[in-house]
């Protein structure tokens, strides 16, 4: 049985280092920066607040390291017929160190995201999935559900 636990702030570096993980997996390319800093502190900040809007589960690896984690928010809208909640979830980061693939932690991280979101009252959870974990998703009940248009801020126009 994987042994599954809720991330701690004291777990912040580990979960930035696999976030890190996963966009290299994502686009072939390591990033290293600043946004890295930003991110351990808001994710200690998030990770120690109470009420959580951030939920995070991971499996412990060797020594200090994770060996795999399942991270996402808790969004508040406004109600509407089918989320009468308004509360919406967004898995934003799932990976799995490269030493451990191929055990189902991907899959037991996110169940246990999953559960967590539907705790917090969630009605709806989006994600976005690479070609190679369209799959596990797939299995899991996810499935496109509209055309999703998006702006990069940072960008200007043209």
């Amino acid at each position: 049985m994987i042994a599954i636990r809720p991330a701690e702030p004291a777990d912040a570096a580990e979960l930035v280092r696999l976030r890190r993980l996963m966009f290299q997996a994502m686009n072939g390319a390591d990033r290293p920066g600043p946004w890295e800093e930003e991110a351990q502190r808001l994710l200690e900040l998030q990770l120690a607040a109470r009420p959580r809007t951030l939920g995070a589960f991971v499996v412990d690896g060797d020594g200090p390291y994770l060996a795999a984690c399942a991270v996402g928010t808790v969004e508040q809208r406004l109600p509407a017929p089918g989320h009468p909640t308004g509360r919406f979830g967004f898995v934003f980061n799932v990976c799995t160190d490269l030493r451990h693939r191929g055990q189902g932690y991907a899959r037991q991280t996110t169940a246990a995201l999953l559960d967590w979101f539907a705790g917090q009252g969630v009605t709806r959870v989006d994600l976005h999935a690479t070609d190679e974990a369209e799959r596990l998703y797939r299995s899991m009940g996810f499935a496109e559900h509209s055309l999703a248009l998006s702006r990069d801020l940072s960008k200007p126009l043209g």
